[in-house]
């Protein structure tokens, strides 16, 4: 399966897989920096800011996901090849199948995603650290999710041709 980010480099376009390379560094690059300017007030004046872990998580599921999604689309998930390496007439099938559980798996995710973002609103739920609400941080779940779902049935529609 060719990867959908080299019409980016020979065009400039920008694609899908650009946008969620650049969250993906995004979110790596400012978990460093938080994770590493808390070390360095704690180590110097042995006061820890509590707020950093609420942050670092949040941007961890970000990158978690995002990079789901691109690995689904360029084909670079993990995935079991002791089955489909000793009989590859099995690949293609357990390709397929593994996608459909993937679909269905990342399908429940987005709906009690939504859920949960929608409960955390309602109640008006407040993070533990910065008291902020905390559906600011469940809603890209579902977002999230929904983007890999899609994914997903884009590759089972390529798949399917």
């Amino acid at each position: 399966m060719p990867d959908d980010n080299s019409a980016a480099a020979a065009g400039g376009k920008l694609t899908l897989a650009t946008v969620e390379r650049f969250l993906m560094a995004m979110s790596m690059g400012a978990l460093c920096l938080l994770t590493m300017a808390n070390v360095l007030i704690r180590y110097f004046t042995d006061i820890s800011f509590a707020f950093t872990e609420e942050i670092s998580v949040a941007l961890l599921v970000v990158m978690a996901l995002v990079g789901t999604s691109h690995a689904f689309a360029t084909n670079h998930h993990i995935s079991i090849g002791y089955l489909v390496e000793h009989k590859p007439a099995l690949k293609t099938l357990a390709g397929r199948f593994a996608n459909l559980c993937s679909l269905l798996m990342f399908g429940l995710l987005t709906w009690y995603g939504t859920s949960m973002t929608w409960d955390d609103y309602r109640f008006e739920v407040t993070s533990p650290s910065l008291g902020v609400p905390q559906w600011w941080y469940t809603v890209w779940l579902p977002v999230l999710s929904l983007l890999i779902v899609l994914r997903l049935l884009a590759l089972l529609w390529r798949e399917a041709k």
